[in-house]
Parts: structure tokens; C-alpha cells; sequence
């Protein structure tokens, strides 16, 4: 994702004189038009399409890492888990719950990367304060800072799908576990528990765990862009391309996305686990997150909130490498947008 929005630099001087010699004191070189900056739609359409590539790779191992969150593992082993799901449900098995997250993550990465986009643009405006127009006219690298602060923005609206997405699609999972087990299920599906829960508590009960979703969503976004442009820019210096024209190889944007989504779980983790906890929880047994939290550390310990952590690596890595795979890929297809 570029980190520069630059404005086309418009300079040439015309000589007083043409029939004279050009001379130093009055000869400029005709400067390259800059990059424009991007389309906010464009960033929009690009971050579903890479939301759409992370669920499709990355599902799986969510399923895995929601079940050893919530008491629910047959098995220690993340791959021992996938081998017991793939050998009693099959295929339908391991995709368990996916059509929440896959009706809302489309959007939900959409608003991620528009928000993100948004977030760089106020952060430039920002730091070009003060600026006369030569100055704003220049090409503008935003800092990590910057992009932290961009990245830390972007979990807000975002927040508005993934709370109500994760909500059922945790409940989902663990439905899928206590059948397994001989229990009755009690959602036909993505709908019918959304439905079920309007009707049982209305909106709070659909948005039940927000708070636990932006705890660990902000940090977790900074760690996500922060880590994805920082990988993105010490690649490029290695192989010697220019970040504001240059574009990394397909391999390498897919290393930068790998350790982006690796970064982003490995501090959103303990979050995450309190987030599952509270979401999957019948009514009235947790007060709030803390409440999850003091019950979590009593019966579990610290390791506890570090629960699921090998399977949400394992995902993180292939889900969000090929989720800014097709990001990048997105934006160059639709380059005309600009």
C-alpha cells in the first residue's frame, strides 16, 4: 500500500526571450508529474477483495483457534484438530461458520482499507500545516508514526461489522462443537442466530463484545499497517526500488502481508481470547470484559489469554499474505480509478 500521496508539480519557465540563448539563471527542467493520490473508492473495492482471499485461505485455522479459545478442542494439536474436523465433517466441516465472516469481512476489509486511506489522508493534512503551496506541491512520505496513527484510526468504523460478524460466527463455531458432542443445535444458520439475537437482547445483544473487539483491533491495526509499510519499505531498500514510483515483486508483497497478519495476532491475541469468551457466553454470566477477565486468570492463569495463539499465527500468516496479495492485485486493476 503506498505510503505517499504526491501532488503533479507544475513548473517550467518559458524564456523571456526565444529567440535568445536559455540561460541558467532562467532554464528549469521540465519535472516528471508526481503520482496522484489514490482513489478513496478504489482503496474500498481493493481491501474487499483482499477481506474476501484472507477468509477463503485463513478459515480454517480460525475455526481451530475459536474452539481451543472456548473449551471446545477434541485435540492440543492444531493439526491434529484439523485432521479429526476434516475426517468426521469433511470439507463442509472445516469452513464451519465461514459464510458470517465471508458476508461481513468483504465489507468489513473494504471499510478497513477505505478507513485506512482516509486515515493517511488526515495524517498528511495534518503534518502539511503550515505549508505554503511549494512545499505541499512536494512529495510527502508519511512517517511510521503516521501510519501507526492511520492504522490505529482505521479499527473504528471497522469495528461497526466485525463485532456483530464475530458475534456469530464464535457462536456458530462452538454450536458446531456441541453438537459434535450430542447437543442440539440451536441456529439454523447466519440468519437465523442474528435473528435470534435481536430478538433475545436486541442491538446490545448483536453488539455484545465491542469493547473487546476495539481492545484488541487498535492495537492490533497499528501492528497490522505499521508492520505491513515498515516490511514494504526495508524490501524495497534491499532491492533498490524507488517507494515512491517502484512496486515490490508479488512474493515479496506477500512476505510484507504474511508478517503484518502475524504482528497484528500476536498482540491482538489476549483480546481476542477475552472477546470469544464474553461473545459465546450464555446471557448474565460475565458482567463485562474485566469480569471475563478475573474468571479467565483464576481458572486458567495468565496462559490462559494466550489460548489459540499457535493456530491464529499459523492462520495469520498464508490468510494475510493473501489478503494483500489481492489487495495490491485489485489496485493495479483498477488503476484507471485514480
Amino acid at each position: 500500500m503506498s505510503t505517499t500521496s504526491d501532488i503533479p508539480a507544475t513548473a517550467v519557465v518559458v524564456p523571456a526571450h526565444p529567440t535568445k540563448p536559455s540561460t541558467p539563471a532562467i532554464e528549469q527542467e521540465k519535472e516528471a508529474p508526481a503520482k496522484k493520490s489514490e482513489s478513496a473508492v478504489k482503496s474500498f473495492i481493493s481491501g474487499g477483495v483482499g477481506g474476501a482471499c484472507a477468509v477463503l485461505v485463513g478459515h480454517p485455522l480460525d475455526l481451530v483457534k475459536v474452539r481451543m479459545q472456548t473449551g471446545g478442542a477434541s485435540s492440543n494439536s492444531v493439526f491434529g484438530m484439523l485432521s479429526t474436523t476434516m475426517r468426521k465433517e469433511g470439507i463442509r466441516g472445516l469452513y464451519r461458520g465461514v459464510s458470517a465472516p465471508l458476508t461481513a469481512v468483504s465489507p468489513m476489509f473494504a471499510v478497513s482499507f477505505w478507513s485506512y486511506d482516509m486515515g493517511q489522508r488526515m495524517v498528511k493534512a495534518y503534518g502539511q500545516n503550515g505549508m505554503n503551496e511549494e512545499e505541499k506541491a512536494a512529495p510527502y512520505t508519511l512517517s511510521m508514526g503516521e501510519i501507526c496513527v492511520a492504522g490505529a484510526f482505521s479499527a473504528i468504523p471497522t469495528t461497526a461489522i466485525m463485532a456483530p460478524s464475530e458475534r456469530i460466527k464464535c457462536l456458530l463455531q462452538v454450536q458446531a462443537t456441541e453438537v459434535e458432542k450430542g447437543g442440539k443445535a440451536r441456529y439454523s444458520g447466519m440468519l437465523d442466530c442474528a435473528k435470534n439475537l435481536l430478538k433475545e437482547g436486541g442491538l446490545a445483544s448483536l453488539y455484545k463484545g465491542t469493547g473487546a473487539t476495539l481492545l484488541r483491533d487498535i492495537p492490533g491495526t497499528v501492528a497490522y499497517f505499521g508492520t505491513y509499510e515498515l516490511t514494504k519499505r526495508e524490501l524495497m531498500k534491499i532491492q533498490g526500488i524507488d517507494p515512491n514510483n517502484g512496486q515490490l515483486s508479488l512474493t515479496a508483497v506477500l512476505f510484507a502481508g504474511g508478517f503484518a497478519g502475524m504482528a497484528c495476532w500476536g498482540i491482538g491475541i489476549p483480546a481476542d481470547v477475552l472477546k470469544s469468551r464474553l461473545q459465546t457466553a450464555p446471557e448474565g454470566k460475565y458482567s463485562g470484559i474485566y469480569d471475563v477477565y478475573k474468571a479467565l486468570i483464576k481458572e486458567e492463569g495468565y496462559a490462559g489469554l494466550f489460548r489459540g495463539m499457535r493456530p491464529a499465527l499459523i492462520r495469520a500468516f498464508p490468510a494475510n499474505a493473501a489478503c494483500f496479495l489481492g489487495v495490491e492485485v485489485a489496485k493495479n486493476m483498477l488503476g484507471f480509478m485514480d
